[in-house]
């Protein structure tokens, strides 16, 4: 219930509303932020990064990730299946990426995918 004071109310002519209601928060939007800065450090650790650069970055890799998504989705769509394994990630990586690029980012996900199981 909300508090009304007198005092309030007849200032104003209208009920007034309590300050004890909680704020809504912002809702957070996630970002690929911290792993870019991580990704940065390890390849070249005296090197930073602007705030737009990182905003670009950020960009690029949602773009990829949905390219990668969408790919995969027809891919599995194609293949008259229902699940989604790495099998379809890895195809659409490699006809999304170009040449060595491609190349680097299937090993990688092999990698990750062989230490996530064992």
């Amino acid at each position: 219930m909300v508090k009304e004071t007198k005092k309030a109310e007849k200032k104003a002519g209208a009920p007034v509303k309590a300050t004890t209601e909680k704020k809504k928060s912002k809702k957070r939007s996630e970002t690929f932020s911290l792993y870019i800065y991580r990704v940065l450090k390890q390849v070249h650790p005296d090197i930073g990064i602007s705030k737009r650069s990182m905003s670009i970055m950020n960009s690029f890799i949602n773009d990829i990730f949905e390219k990668s998504c969408l790919e995969s989705s027809k891919l599995v769509r194609y293949g008259k299946k229902r699940t989604l394994s790495s099998r379809e990630v890895q195809t659409s990586v490699r006809l999304i990426l170009p040449g060595e690029l491609a190349k680097h980012a299937v090993s990688e996900g092999t990698k990750a995918v062989t230490k996530f199981a064992s």
